[in-house]
């Protein structure tokens, strides 16, 4: 019997929707974009809420970046350990360099050090949009085991739950997860402190996501909180 929801029939593989058959993989610029975005964002951060080698993590992020483009510049699809732990690698050296500065930031704030409204908004601003970007990386690179594991279906059960899944008719037939559609989830997470409709479905996608959400609620609520009372 045919599998109407996941687009199962006699076809076989072909008759799946493309998030359930091997496929060409996704390009790697839009990641590439994120990374420096985030790198920049890092780099523009004030020094109070930066490392005292504030160049370091960003250093060590491009470095780590210029390799995996070097080695695979274009589709992610190519299932190696040594590129599996670069991209790990990476999303790491993000996630760490963004809770550093999270700690840092909350430290900054909790002391009552002498800081104008203008700094508090800015640093804040920026590290928030840091949070969006680093667990952006975080989701897109842990779902299914990865982009390139996506790519050649290795895994079947998804940790997230795109509404094209669940309704294959309201998307074209190629359609499949990729950086974009992680990046939306990150800031929907971000601002609504909650899933949209995004459903994560493994534990470990639930906890990450309510880790960021305490993140991203502990950086709003403080930094306007001292912006106010700054201002006044």
């Amino acid at each position: 019997m045919a599998d109407a929801g996941l687009g199962v029939g006699a076809n076989g593989a072909e008759g799946r929707p493309a998030w359930k058959r091997p496929t060409r993989g996704e390009h790697r610029w839009p990641v590439v974009v994120a990374v420096v975005a985030a790198i920049a964002l890092q780099l523009m951060l004030p020094n109070p809420v930066v490392p005292q080698a504030r160049y370091v993590l960003p250093v060590l992020e491009l470095v780590v970046l210029v390799g995996l483009v070097a080695v695979n510049p274009f589709r992610i699809d190519r299932e190696s350990a040594a590129l599996r732990m670069g991209s790990l690698a990476l999303t790491g050296l993000v996630v760490l360099a963004n809770a550093w500065s999270v700690v840092l930031l909350v430290d900054e704030l909790v002391s009552g050090r002498p800081t104008t409204a203008t700094q508090l908004l800015t640093g804040g601003g920026e590290i928030w949009l840091i949070n969006v970007l680093a667990f952006a990386l975080v989701y897109w690179e842990l779902d299914r085991g990865g982009p390139a594991v996506r790519a050649n279906a290795g895994r079947d059960l998804p940790d997230f739950l795109f509404v094209q899944m669940q309704n294959p008719d309201f998307a074209p037939r190629d359609w499949e997860p990729a950086f974009v559609d992680y990046f939306y989830l990150s800031f929907t997470n971000a601002t609504a402190f909650s899933p949209t409709d995004v459903m994560p479905l493994s534990r470990w996608a639930k906890l990450t996501m309510m880790v960021q959400a305490a993140v991203a609620l502990v950086v709003v609520v403080l930094v306007v909180a001292r912006a106010i009372n700054a201002l006044s």
